[in-house]
Parts: structure tokens; sequence; C-alpha cells
């Protein structure tokens, strides 16, 4: 198992730890194929704010992770992504759907994959997320303190966020608050949140099945191949995403 990386048997779909000075450094070259799986053609992000963290001391980070993704939706970053389209599954621009901030329940201090498939479950069954379209795509952030755990790795320990299905048709990402310095890979708080969900961004679009879309059986996915190497897009902090065309990360 490579450090801050799933199993070999499970497909890459997180962001590693900031490995320090090592950054941009690949082992092989980058590639990535088409699968043969979905893609997200027009992301429709719905935002989850889980935690009363959310309505106290990080209140004012809200409306700025939504401000990110009503800017970055139909942004460059977005437009560089038009390279892994195809004929029957176009990819342009994004829209955010919406935002929730959920104080109930109150998520565990732990929390298993599991759970928070089944949190988005049973939110949009009772009406308080929207329901699911081909191009949903719902970001959870959880509050400080507030561990989300995949298998045997844990975030701040493994990984500092990841992206996944439920049955290969409802996506989502998880967003642990970067609460330790491999998670925020000396960037501001906001930064590290803003870089970290654009890499999660990218990819669920380009692979919202992890493994069936766009991804390179060594480097993994589109954002992995070029983790914590950072850019601005207007006022906001980025991750630089690989392009087959380019044989780089830009």
């Amino acid at each position: 198992m490579e450090y801050g990386r799933m199993a070999a048997t499970q497909p890459i779909q997180i962001v590693p730890l900031h490995p320090g000075t090592a950054v941009g450094v690949r082992a092989t070259p980058a590639q990535l194929t088409y699968r043969g799986g979905p893609l997200l053609a027009a992301v429709n992000v719905f935002t989850v704010f889980w935690g009363s963290a959310w309505k106290g001391a990080d209140a004012p980070l809200v409306p700025q992770v939504n401000d990110f993704f009503r800017y970055i939706l139909t942004s460059p970053l977005i437009d560089q992504l038009a390279e892994y389209a195809l004929p029957n599954q176009p990819i342009g621009h994004g829209s955010l759907g919406g935002t929730a901030t959920i104080t109930a329940p109150k998520p565990h201090r732990a929390l298993t994959d599991a759970a928070i498939q089944s949190f988005i479950q049973t939110e949009v069954a009772k009406g308080v997320l929207p329901q699911p379209t081909a191009d949903s795509l719902y970001f959870v952030y959880l509050p400080p303190g507030v561990t989300s755990t995949q298998g045997s790795q844990r975030s701040c320990s493994n990984y500092c966020g990841y992206h996944d299905s439920i049955g290969g048709t409802i996506y989502y990402a998880v967003m642990p608050y970067p609460g330790c310095a491999g998670c925020v890979g000396g960037l501001a708080v906001l930064d590290a949140l803003t870089s970290t969900s654009s890499h999660e961004l990218c990819e669920a679009v380009t692979d919202p099945v992890p493994g069936q879309g766009w991804y390179d059986s060594v480097n993994g996915e589109i954002g992995d191949i070029c983790a914590w190497q950072t850019k601005k897009v207007g006022p906001w902090t980025v991750q630089l995403e690989w392009s087959n065309q380019k044989g780089a990360c830009i």
C-alpha cells in the first residue's frame, strides 16, 4: 500500500496527505484511459455542511465554499476537462444546485463511509437533500473534530478527502475539516478546502464511479497525479489536474 492511497485492489479515489517536498514526483508516467463508465456532463453540486460547528465558529466558511463552487463550476478549470468528453458524454459547465447545513442527527466523532452513505440516503428520503440525478454530486463537509474512515484508512492519517458512488448511481464527495498539517499543506484553511474540493470535483466529473471512468491503474485519477500542485483561478486556490493532451499537470 502506498502512503496516502488505497490498497492496490481498490481504485485510488482520495486526496492524499501533503507529501512535503515531494510534490509532483511520480514513479511512472501517467496516462488516463477511459474504462467505460459514466461521466458527469453538467455536474450539479449540492453542498452539505454536517454539524453544529457550521452554524457556529466555522459559519463564515459556508458561504465562502458555496461562492467557490458558483465561480469554479463555470470557470476554465471545468473547461479544461473537455478533453475527456466522449461523443455521447460531453463535459461542460456545472452549477451549484443548493446547500444545506444539517445539525441533526449530530455526526459521530468517527464516521465510516457506510454511515455517510446512510446519512445521504436518509436526508434525500426526508427531502432535506434533493433527489439525485445523473449529474448530481453531493459534497459532504465534516466539522472540526470529526474524522472519516474508509476501510482501514482514516482522514488526517491517510487522506484528506475522497469521492465515491452509492450503487454506481449516487455520487458524493467527503471533505473532512483540514485539521492537521498533512491536510492543510501550508495553506490557509479556506484555500486547503477549495484545493481539495477542486481535486475531488474534477475526479468526480471524469471518474464518478471510481476506476470506471478516466483512470490510470498506477497513478489513479486526474487529481491524484497532480496532488497538492495548486494555482489560482480567479480568487480561488485550486489544484492542477492531469492533461493527457499536454502530458502535464495544468
